[in-house]
């Protein structure tokens, strides 16, 4: 590591060096760089800086939003900036959907990202602490939980890739100093003026009349945002604890749920419901899932759509479903009918799964091999007179005593040939009915997948 940075305070110097070697100690020593560089005075400040302290290290990207005209030649700027310092420079242009604008753009912004960055590189991004106390002060002001209110973390590893903010401690006052007197040159974005925009408002109107008042506010926000990280950490080592014993990603216990305090229920089922997505649910939302879902009775079978996922009960166990595999019940058409030939070794695709016709200790008659046998879909009012056991009874009935759940009995199909059933196939296996095609040394369809 090597550094030409001119002496501009020693003593920052020397934290800033030291805070830097202790972050970077959390990324593996292969690691390389892509810094997100928006042509701000902040960003353009640490492309200088990581040029010095990391040469040959790292690369830039400069994502165009294309919501201004100007906006191509900010890239340019960039990329111009860049090639002054000998920094590979990457320029991204990406639409940004409608909705809301600034929550659209990030999103974007993120996506480009993703798409440009390597296995062993760390994104590297311009946040201060005027922004961390920012972002505190907007996630109060939204109803944010401590999740929301631990605000940007300095080293950020994530599932998909790791964020390092290397300035997220400094001020914006000893960043304007720093890019002052290394003589870094930058843009100036009109719509952080904007006060149409959340955060620009929060900067320009909320900012000078909370600070008149509290002169440190930034800096406790700040650490109020330190202390909300390590309340999250604590949170969520109890909430592993309570889904390792409440079920998993994709299943609660209810009985073992209601044994939890109300509070840790709804942490839990919050967390649960976020899953693998960047945000949680909303406290209306979590609470519709406990009184819609979760208090309702057993056999109504009641549904919450969230964020491409539907939330349903069954009997004592809530499910996490995609919407793909719960809306497949709803659009599949029950009066399909088809005719099958089957042959031993020969593997079956149903709706429930995949089977391979065996030949079986008790099964059907191999005379019915090569035969065109009939496949239906359950209608309903069916009765079955399941083989070994004594007399037909409701095929409903044993749907149910197998706890094949109801979103997905729409892939049960009954086999027969001349009005005679001879099985169905279930999600949980081929079942075997009573008749004259059974014999000793048959053959059945057996669940493989």
């Amino acid at each position: 590591m090597r550094s030409t940075l001119p002496a501009l305070n020693e003593v920052w110097q020397r934290q800033f060096r030291s805070g830097i070697l202790k972050q970077i100690q959390c990324f593996p020593p292969e690691s390389t760089f892509l810094i997100g560089c928006s042509g701000g005075m902040d960003s353009m400040l640490l492309l200088r800086l990581m040029s010095d302290l990391f040469p040959e290290k790292i690369r830039a990207i400069y994502v165009d939003h294309q919501l201004q005209k100007i906006s191509a030649d900010w890239g340019q700027f960039v990329s111009d900036q860049c090639a002054a310092l000998n920094v590979p420079c990457i320029v991204e242009a990406v639409e940004v959907q409608d909705g809301n604008l600034e929550h659209q753009a990030r999103n974007a912004r993120y996506q480009a990202y993703s798409k440009h960055l390597k296995a062993n590189e760390i994104l590297v991004l311009a946040h201060h602490q005027q922004d961390q106390a920012e972002t505190l002060m907007l996630r109060l002001l939204s109803g944010a939980g401590v999740h929301g209110l631990s605000a940007m973390k300095q080293v950020d590893v994530r599932k998909q890739f790791s964020i390092w903010r290397p300035l997220l401690d400094i001020s914006r006052e000893q960043i304007g100093q720093w890019a002052t007197h290394l003589g870094v040159q930058n843009i100036e974005d009109p719509t952080n003026l904007d006060i149409h925009y959340d955060r620009a408002w929060c900067r320009h109107e909320l900012w000078p009349v909370l600070q008149n008042r509290y002169p440190q506010m930034q800096q406790a926000l700040s650490r109020t945002s330190y202390l909300m990280q390590d309340a999250e950490d604590i949170l969520l080592e109890v909430l592993q604890q309570d889904l390792n014993h409440c079920g998993s990603a994709i299943e609660l216990n209810l009985e073992k749920l209601s044994q939890l305090s109300s509070a840790r229920q709804r942490q839990l089922l919050s967390v649960w419901m976020k899953g693998q997505d960047v945000y949680r649910p909303s406290f209306e939302m979590v609470q519709r899932l406990l009184l819609e879902v979760i208090g309702s009775k057993s056999d109504a079978q009641a549904a919450l759509h969230w964020n491409q996922y539907y939330y349903v009960r069954y009997q004592q166990k809530l499910f996490r479903l995609s919407a793909a595999e719960y809306l497949a019940g709803k659009s599949q058409s029950n009066s399909s009918e088809q005719t099958i030939c089957l042959a031993l070794g020969q593997k079956i695709e149903m709706l429930s799964g995949n089977y391979l016709a065996e030949t079986a200790k008790v099964g059907l008659s191999a005379a019915l091999l090569g035969q065109k046998l009939d496949l239906v879909m359950r209608q309903g009012g069916e009765k079955i007179h399941l083989y070994g056991r004594v007399g037909a009874w409701p095929l409903k009935k044993a749907i149910q005593e197998a706890q094949i759940f109801p979103w997905q009995r729409y892939r049960i199909q009954i086999l027969s040939i001349d009005n005679v059933m001879l099985g169905v196939f279930t999600p949980k296996g081929f079942w075997l009915a009573q008749s004259e095609y059974c014999e000793i040394g048959g053959w059945q369809p057996n669940l493989i997948s």
